[in-house]
């Protein structure tokens, strides 16, 4: 016997979720609340896909109790969910019509499920963007302080900045103590480390951001991380490609990654300079560099193989 797949939609907020399962044909409303959460999930088995929106912190019990019992899920882009909607002809935006819109998408796009993601992986995902809160912070302060006229003032913020660089080293400490200490991790880490340009920062956030690493082709990986150049094409009309969209955080840190490797190895050197020969802006041209560290990353990760015996592309 073929047992169909079963596809639920649910809108998170922070108090509650609205549910539309189309076995059962009816909106639902439940506490966004562990014990709520638990009994609803008991209902399906692992034949069921459950598509909801990335909602940060909100949806945290529900990707919680949806991996213990097993069945697959998918959090997609607000945006991308509302654009289905309104191609759907669904004007109309209430909790209950999005869930229903999210089971539809759900049939309709079958997207991606999340990968499964270990206590640890999820802990650095922590600790990384909290360091990312915090090196921010730091920056702004810095700007008030050059802006600072006053003594005392520009006191004030020289303390609270050197209190922000303690915080972020010991951060930093713990993020890498953590990395040592989980195996699958540290290998990981050290793959990606041989690549020239590829810092801690880059590594850490690679490792958190981009679980897919390895895993899918040099197109998907390049267009997830929003190094993709997209044709803006209609006619006869051929436009400028761009970038867009995809990890932003993850696109920083590769253009970090990237403006370390073009000063430092003669690969990305040579690389980088024909295409600024060529006449390409030496911000496309970097953008460029990126995506190659991207490719190779990729092919790395799906190889297992350090940078000095990997595919150049």
């Amino acid at each position: 016997m073929i047992i169909s797949l079963r596809y639920v939609g649910i809108d998170v907020s922070k108090h509650d979720l609205d549910i539309f399962d189309e076995a059962v044909g009816v909106p639902e409303r439940i506490a966004n609340a562990p014990h709520a959460i638990t009994e609803l999930v008991a209902r399906w088995r692992c034949d069921a896909l459950v598509v909801f929106e990335a909602t940060g912190v909100y949806d945290r019990e529900l990707r919680e109790a949806l991996r213990q019992a097993g069945i697959r899920f998918a959090r997609i882009n607000p945006a991308r969910a509302r654009d289905f909607a309104r191609a759907c002809g669904q004007l109309a935006k209430t909790d209950p019509i999005d869930a229903r819109m999210l089971a539809a998408f759900a049939r309709a796009m079958r997207p991606e499920t999340e990968a499964v993601v270990t206590p640890a992986r999820e802990a650095l995902t922590w600790l990384a963007k909290r360091r990312d809160q915090m090196v921010l912070t730091r920056s702004q302060e810095k700007n008030r302080r050059s802006e600072a006229a006053d003594r005392a003032i520009v006191s004030r913020i020289s303390r609270f900045i050197d209190f922000l660089d303690e915080e972020i080293a010991e951060i930093e400490a713990e993020i890498s103590a953590l990395i040592k200490a989980e195996p699958e991790i540290s290998e990981d880490a050290q793959l990606m480390r041989t690549v020239p340009g590829v810092g801690p920062v880059a590594c850490t956030q690679l490792i958190t951001q981009m679980p897919e690493l390895g895993r899918i082709g040099p197109k998907q990986v390049a267009a997830l991380a929003g190094l993709a150049p997209f044709n803006v094409d209609s006619g006869s009309y051929r436009g400028k490609r761009k970038i867009g969209g995809g990890r932003k955080r993850v696109r920083d840190a590769l253009y970090m990654a990237a403006l370390n490797a073009v000063r430092r190895a003669d690969p990305f050197k040579v690389f980088y300079a024909r295409l600024r020969q060529a006449g390409k802006p030496a911000k496309l041209a970097l953008i460029a560099v990126a995506r190659k560290l991207l490719t190779i990353l990729n092919a790395m990760m799906r190889d297992r193989k350090p940078y000095r015996t990997a595919p150049s592309t």
